[in-house]
């Protein structure tokens, strides 16, 4: 169905609720009513590439920035593409619903494999024309071999003959060496050799392929000793590379290569089969290392005997194979960062704002009893959340703890917390096993807390714990005993907390944590309450309550009341809640929505949704809080949580997502966080109805969201301008 054809009154029912009313719409010029989620994924990725390219931000942030677009794209690759690629082989290739642009897999992939080819190049060119000359400039080099001096190359070759050489696993293939098993993203040398001995009769032999797997657990740059006030490097496998001929005695070397492969990593589980979800996680774990190859990534200087050779050892077509002009797998230029000790060519440093109790509170849990304390991370520190679990496992008033962990970190101080406060409490942790690569280290927290004594859980089967909640239960010195809780929209990963932008939320109130409980009682004995209210929780009543919060909006604005939406998320794919915010718009709603991701939704599109702007916003920190204000006829409501507004979230994981009541935290979030947001005229990339992103409008003074959120948590009094519009 396309937008030249008139919008059918009513959409298809599906199955979680009822359908969406949409009025008929004139609209015509666009191709469809939805963005496809893989191209709108891949626009992403270049709203990335692009701060790569900004001269305006510091050198090695630019050379981060780069190396999180390649580590974003392999994720791309052995999940999407891998997905798609095996739909096609399992003969399903009938067209796909309008959300993904009504396209079969086959044709889908014919216009990504295109589009993917173009990224790459445009990854090597920021490489070479831009990156590499400016670090030149600030004495920073990435040397090949034949440069090095004769001190450099006896440095590099002591590297080697201590650290690297005995790790190294020289293979030639041949009838009796069969081509060794390459893992999921294993950086490889590919030689061609000949035998130097001759045949029989004189006749020289044929060649065979050599395969050296570059060692994981080296840095993928070494550091040289560079002249006075360079900071120079060699690739680990250039370096390998030069002492090839040493693995490979008794062969000439005819031409070397280095290669990566990317393969299928998506996890196919099956209920029935699994003894504990634990146990069927780890096996799938250890099948995804050796899945099919999606993709074969190839130095462009690669010789074409070379480049079908292993084409051919991995069953690929041509598309699949990415020759680079430069190194294999960029993610690993984020050792760079760290390596390179030059503070002016980073961001500067930013201290996170310390919470502070209320003169007349002596701890959290008694400031918790006077009021909620919102935090918004980074810009508030982290360890107010990691103090208040803290303060459970020592606290001899709290009698139990429950906590769910999707993604952690290595000595987290919250899984400490949690093992100790099991040797004198009831602990309960919902254990994600299946929160995407960290399968695991997820695997090794939930039997080391297991082995604590914890009660460790695992969710329901088939559906992601991806929500956010802390739950402790306490004797207060009054002896009344009360419920406290924390719940956020981001991970409990203190690591990653320093450069996420998320919400928490702490709180005593007895109807907020009354409904945590419940929450924790579906989750571990899948037990559903008649009501989560004031919660909405996934998969259970969020869906149907964001529609019904969207179409109140409408009913507000059909009525002459005040009718508004603005919500902040990092991907909007959703079909009916798509079609919810045009018939939203359609009946005189303004909605902004603030997405850093993907969005399928069309928005500026004359009698479809002209009252709808998209803006995306890529910065210096990771933008992942979610908040979603309505008007509500001037009755403002406010909610946070851990769900997007995408079909995996609603449907597909338990995700809560909470409202923010108290007056204070709520004009925080609108007049201090969204309109800073929406005024942001550095970072903000405008979505037009095309599909394509251009930068809002560059009017002075210029500003920033996260600047100036920085400059607020240092104490900053300043005022926000007016929002851009589109």
């Amino acid at each position: 169905m396309t937008v030249t054809k008139k919008l059918a009154t009513k959409t298809t029912k599906r199955s979680a609720g009822k359908s969406v009313e949409v009025k008929k719409s004139p609209v015509k010029a666009v191709e469809n009513l939805f963005f496809s989620r893989d191209e709108s994924w891949l626009k992403f990725n270049q709203r990335v590439l692009e701060e790569a390219q900004d001269p305006t931000n510091p050198l090695l942030e630019r050379v981060k920035f780069l190396a999180i677009t390649a580590s974003n794209l392999d994720e791309f690759v052995e999940i999407r593409v891998a997905g798609m690629l095996q739909r096609i082989e399992d003969g399903y290739n009938q067209a796909q619903p309008l959300d993904e642009g009504g396209l079969t897999p086959q044709e889908r992939l014919d216009r990504l494999s295109e589009r993917l080819a173009a990224f790459v190049e445009a990854q090597y060119r920021c490489w070479n024309e831009q990156l590499l000359p400016a670090m030149h400039a600030e004495k920073i080099r990435v040397r090949p071999w034949r440069q090095l001096s004769d001190e450099e190359r006896t440095y590099a070759l002591a590297f080697y003959e201590n650290e690297v050489d005995p790790l190294l696993t020289p293979v030639t293939i041949d009838p009796s060496h069969p081509f060794p098993r390459v893992l999921n993203k294993a950086l490889c040398l590919a030689l061609l050799l000949r035998h130097k001995r001759k045949g029989t009769a004189g006749v020289r032999p044929t060649t065979a392929l050599g395969v050296v797997t570059v060692p994981r657990s080296l840095p993928r740059l070494v550091p040289l000793p560079g002249a006075e006030g360079y900071c120079d490097f060699i690739l680990l496998h250039e370096l390998i590379e030069s002492q090839v001929e040493r693995m490979f005695r008794g062969y000439e070397v005819l031409s070397r290569s280095a290669f990566r492969v990317t393969r299928n990593s998506n996890l196919y589980m099956q209920e029935e089969e699994s003894r504990s979800v634990l146990e069927s996680v780890r096996a799938e774990l250890h099948n995804r290392r050796k899945g099919d190859a999606v993709r074969l990534e190839i130095e462009s200087s690669a010789t074409e005997e070379i480049v079908e050779r292993l084409r051919t050892n991995f069953e690929l077509e041509p598309w699949q194979v990415f020759r680079t002009d430069g190194p294999v797998n960029l993610s690993r230029l984020m050792n760079l960062y760290s390596e390179v000790k030059r503070p002016i060519l980073k961001y500067p440093p930013f201290a996170s704002k310390e919470f502070k109790l209320s003169a007349k509170s002596i701890d959290l849990f008694d400031e918790l009893r006077r009021r909620d304390v919102m935090l918004h991370h980074p810009f508030d520190s982290y360890q107010t959340v990691e103090g208040f679990i803290e303060a459970g496992a020592v606290d001899p008033g709290v009698i139990s703890m429950k906590q769910t962990l999707y993604r952690t970190s290595k000595d987290s101080p919250i899984f400490r917390a949690l093992i100790e406060a099991a040797q004198s409490k009831d602990v309960t942790v919902v254990v994600e096993l299946m929160a995407r690569f960290d399968e695991d280290s997820n695997i090794r927290w939930a039997r080391e807390l297991e082995d604590a004594g914890v009660g460790v859980f695992h969710g329901i089967f088939g559906l992601k714990t991806h929500c956010k909640l802390s739950l402790l239960v306490r004797r207060d010195p009054d002896g009344v005993i009360r419920r406290y809780a924390h719940l956020g929209t981001g991970n409990y990963n203190p690591v990653t907390a320093r450069f996420y932008t998320d919400i928490s939320l702490l709180t005593s109130r007895p109807e907020m944590t009354e409904a945590v409980q419940k929450v924790f009682n579906y989750l571990t004995a899948e037990t559903e309450a008649a009501s989560y209210l004031p919660l909405k929780v996934a998969p259970l009543t969020l869906w149907d309550g964001l529609i019904a919060l969207i179409e109140r909006e409408a009913n507000h604005a059909r009525a002459g009341r005040p009718a508004a939406i603005v919500a902040k998320m990092n991907g909007l794919l959703d079909r009916r809640i798509v079609e919810a915010l045009y018939a939203a718009s359609q009946a005189g709603v303004e909605i902004d929505l603030i997405i850093r991701g993907m969005c399928s939704l069309r928005p500026g599109v004359k009698g479809l949704s002209e009252r709808i702007r998209v803006r995306s916003i890529v910065g210096r920190f990771l933008e992942h809080s979610r908040i979603f204000s309505f008007a509500n006829g001037g009755d403002e409501t406010i909610y946070c949580g851990s769900a997007d507004w995408m079909p995996r979230n609603l449907v597909e994981r338990c995700e809560v997502v909470f409202p923010v009541t108290q007056p204070d935290l709520q004009r925080r979030l609108r007049e201090e966080i969204l309109a800073a947001y929406l005024a942001d005229n550095t970072k903000a990339r405008l979505l037009q109805p095309d599909g394509e992103y251009v930068r809002a409008p560059q009017v002075e003074p210029s500003f920033s969201a996260q600047d100036f959120l920085m400059r607020v948590a240092e104490g900053s009094s300043e005022k926000v301008p007016k929002p851009i519009k589109n």
